[in-house]
This record gives C-alpha cells, structure tokens and sequence, in this order.
C-alpha cells in the first residue's frame, strides 16, 4: 500500500510520462495520419468496442482511481468528484434520418463513449439531444489549428434524437451519477410554444425511462449549425423557457444549468444571469463554442473552440461571476472554452470560477487531459 504521499509522487510521474508520450509521439502520428474528421470517427469507433467489453470497464476504473485526484466539489447543485467536466459535444450518439430508424437501431450502440468515458475520466455531459434526430451537416465538418491547440466543427446537432436516446440508456443498467444530459433547443422553429413543448417533451422522454441524470442542462446557443436557434438568449425568452423547464424538474429534484454563448453584449448578459437566477437555473456555463467562418468556405459557420474560444469564453465567465457575487445570486458559473493546461485552468479560477468543461482539451492531451491538467 502506498502512504499519501508516495501515491501522489506516483500519480505525478505516471501523469508525467503519459503526457509526453501522447505529446510527442502519440499526437504527432494520430494528427499526420488522420484529418480531424477521419480521427474522430476512429475514436467512436474505438469507443463502441470498449463500451461493449464487459471486462474492460473495472480496469478504466481502476485507471480513474488512481490517476484522477479526487477533491469533491459543488456546483450547480451537483456534488462533483473533481472541478473538470467532460462538455457536451463527444457524446451525443449516432445521427438518423427520423425517428423510426433511431428506434429501429436502440438496441445497438446509438450513443458512443456513455459507458467508457464516464469509467475513464469522470464526470461527463452527454448530448446535445433534440426533440427529432438529426442527421447533421455533410461534407466535411471537423478542423483544428494546431498552433492555437483550437478546433472547429460544424458538425450540426447530429443526434439520435431524445426519444431514442432514452430508450437506448434506459436499457443500460447504470448508474448516473456524475452525468449530465444536455437538450438543446431544435434549430429552425422559432414558435415560443413549440420551443417550451420540444424542450419539455424531450425532457419527459428521458425521465418517463428512469434515465434521470445528475443534472440537465439546457443548450441556448448552437454555432454549429446554420440556423442556431440564438434568438433565445433573450431575457424574456430565457426566463419563459428555462422557468418551465425548472417546474418540470421540481419533481425529479434535479437542477436546471443552462448554456450560452461567448458572443453576447455586456448588458445581455447581466440581463440573462437576472433571468437565470429569477426562475431558479442552478448553473449557467460560459460558453459555448464561437460562430466563425469555416476554413474550406467562408460562406458556412462553425464553432469555434479551444484557444481562440478561450478569451471570450475567460470574458463572459468573469461578467457573469462578478454579477453573481455583486448581485448575491443563487447561480454558479462554469467554465468552458480553451481548458487545456493549468495556466488556462487557472485564468477562469482567476475570474472566480473552479469548475470547468473541457472537450480540445481531449485532442490535445488526450484521454487523461483532465488528470493532466490537475
């Protein structure tokens, strides 16, 4: 048995020499071998094989254990095992044409990484899910800027759709502890009513199959696709939706996070935290990815993360958790854009916010990034 101290000599030099692996020999050849598209499609690949062993997932675990500090900590309602979150994004599933063929397809693997990811690295946030699959966008949708430790995407909401999703893990027996599930508003309706009824419907999918995660966050900005649904970053349109999705989930006694995006005005932002915090959102995460012309053409948009996400996302974070402080809110600020070392962690500590979401942070340190970081 290790003492402490010997344990966290260990972990420091295990976590030492992966890193310099992945960084210059594992990153390298993954990146002259593979487009960012062809890479990330190896890895759900890799990651239906490893959901389906039955007898690997007590090694991730013992792998998490030993490598992942764990210091828990609050946040949004959520007693978490560490500050660091997988962002929704990785895994959010497979995209069908319509519901039917999600349905037809449940009893495969629709949803990529929900087993392993969570073994490995912790707390995960899956989705983002619509009401309705999605398909997504074709072509490719996937970039990185090496130099930056940036990605982009345009990947489109693609997703099984709630419905099936439901179905799908409600058939795993699990448990869903330091899980988020992240519903995003449907890209294209712009009914208020029909909004608030996709968002709620989808919500009921998921706890009417006992699929009740540690909290549901709800997606108010989505870049990625080619008409994001930003018109609900308004504070009258917030308060509407997020207040019955808070009413919703009174009963299921879980709490409502919500969140926005990076290119916001000052003043819609303090006009959105008084909303947040009107209603009773318990968490609202800064942000989501930068809408950005693509690098194949400028005349489509993609979401812009990791370092040149990172300013805007270290800006609005700090706004929003100034206003809590000044305002004596009842709201938590996550961050989320650009995490992937200890100095960027530490420029959201600095604005006063320690629980973040990474997910560049996954291409450019690899699977333990998190722990690495730490």
């Amino acid at each position: 048995m290790y003492s402490g101290g010997e344990g966290k000599n260990l972990r420091k030099l295990v976590l030492l020499f992966y890193d310099l692996c992945y960084q210059s020999l594992a990153r390298p050849l993954i990146f002259k071998a593979f487009s960012p598209q062809e890479a990330h499609d190896r890895v759900l690949e890799f990651l239906c094989w490893c959901d389906s062993r039955e007898d690997l997932q007590p090694l991730l675990s013992a792998i998490h254990n030993l490598l992942f500090e764990k210091r828990e900590i609050e946040v949004g309602g959520v007693v978490l095992d560490s500050p660091f979150i997988l962002a929704a994004g990785f895994v959010k599933g497979r995209g069908f044409e319509n519901e039917d063929s999600a349905l037809a397809c449940a009893g495969e693997n629709i949803i990529p990484g929900w087993r392993t990811l969570q073994a490995l690295v912790g707390a995960v946030e899956m989705g983002s899910f619509t009401r309705w699959p999605r398909m997504g966008n074709s072509g490719t949708v996937l970039w990185r800027d090496e130099a930056t430790h940036s990605t982009q995407n345009r990947i489109g909401l693609k997703n099984p759709g709630a419905r099936a999703a439901a179905v799908f893990l409600a058939r795993k027996s699990h448990h869903w502890g330091q899980v988020g599930i992240n519903i995003a508003v449907s890209p294209g309706v712009t009914d208020p009513d029909q909004e608030q009824a996709e968002v709620l419907d989808s919500l009921a999918l998921f706890t009417s199959q006992g699929v009740i995660p540690a909290w549901f966050t709800l997606n108010l900005s989505c870049p990625n696709t080619e008409d994001d649904p930003g018109s609900n970053q308004t504070e009258e349109k917030a308060r509407r939706l997020c207040g019955a999705v808070v009413e919703f989930l009174r009963p299921h006694q879980r709490p409502l996070w919500v969140k926005i995006g990076p290119d916001l005005a000052d003043e819609q932002i303090l006009k959105l935290m008084s909303a947040f915090a009107g209603v009773g959102v318990r968490a609202v995460v800064a942000t989501n990815t930068l809408a950005k012309p693509t690098p194949e053409d400028n005349h489509l948009t993609g979401g812009l993360g990791g370092g040149r996400l990172h300013a805007h996302a270290v800006r609005v974070a700090g706004l929003l958790a100034a206003e809590k402080k000044r305002r004596g809110y009842k709201v938590d600020v996550i961050g989320c854009g650009g995490v992937w070392n200890r100095s960027t962690y530490y420029d959201f500590v600095r604005v006063g916010v320690s629980v973040v979401q990474y997910w560049s942070a996954l291409i450019y340190r690899g699977p333990l990034a998190a722990a690495v970081i730490r």
